[in-house]
């Protein structure tokens, strides 16, 4: 589980660990690491942290080898480290900015799939799952590096599927909406300041293009990754949960 000392990842991590899964909480953060860990414990069950940049080929391929010398097996890989980025026009974005955003949220799930595959490959079996958004299939103004990497997450979850699929090993994606917390939050502010707005305003606009008029929450985002590991032939999909967000007219 990477991202996991932020809310997604221990919403995702506390729900593994009810179903009984051992997990690897991976992230740049020991504090937030070790607090997720101790959730994961206070339910009942186990697992262990590490420290790693998703982004930097070295610190994932120490991950893996730190894996193979203990003697422990991945079968289910959760990408969910990534970023939100700047919340600005695309002409005011600077190149290292957008470079940030697509080194946490594409290069950095071609680097863990790259590491992690072979050994599922080998065995026959194994899920991956990688966190996008429902931003990669719709507008968002002002956020053009973060909806232009979800979308490519997209097409390499459908690609991926395709190469490893045959092997036994499923490959989807899940593509939350915009997750009520300190994320969206911040989001909201940002917008508020571009267009000289309220947060509280920012947030109505926004969640309004939903069906369900309303943010969607960790726990629900977490409930539909067990979902989806509990269905043996799904491979090659997108699961939308997004409060039924759509494109704004």
């Amino acid at each position: 589980m990477t991202g996991a000392g932020g809310p997604l990842g221990r919403a995702f991590s506390l729900a593994l660990a009810v179903a009984g899964v051992r997990v690897l909480l991976v992230g740049r953060n020991p504090a937030t690491l070790a607090e997720t860990l101790a959730g994961v414990e206070q339910a009942g069950g186990s697992g262990r942290t590490a420290l790693a940049d998703v982004a930097d080929p070295a610190s994932v391929a120490a991950l893996a080898a730190g894996l193979t010398q203990a003697g422990e097996e991945v079968s289910v890989l959760v990408n969910n480290a990534g970023i939100a980025g700047p919340v600005k026009p695309l002409v005011e974005i600077d190149p290292a900015e957008w470079d940030e955003v697509f080194a946490a949220n594409v290069r950095g799930v071609y680097l863990l799939c790259r590491a992690f595959l072979p050994p599922m490959l080998a065995a026959g079996r194994g899920d991956v799952v990688n966190v996008a958004s429902v931003s990669g299939k719709r507008p968002l103004l002002n956020r053009t590096p973060y909806t232009a990497s979800k979308m490519a997450l997209l097409g390499l979850t459908r690609t991926l599927a395709g190469e490893v699929g045959p092997a036994g090993v499923a490959v989807n994606s899940l593509s939350p909406g915009p997750i009520r917390g300190p994320r969206m939050a911040r989001n909201f502010r940002l917008e508020a300041e571009l267009t000289g707005t309220t947060p509280e305003a920012a947030e109505h606009a926004f969640a309004s293009r939903a069906a369900l008029g309303r943010l969607v929450e960790n726990h629900e985002v977490a409930a539909a990754l067990i979902a989806m590991l509990g269905m043996p032939g799904l491979c090659g999909a997108d699961i939308d949960l997004s409060a039924g967000m759509i494109a704004p007219s």
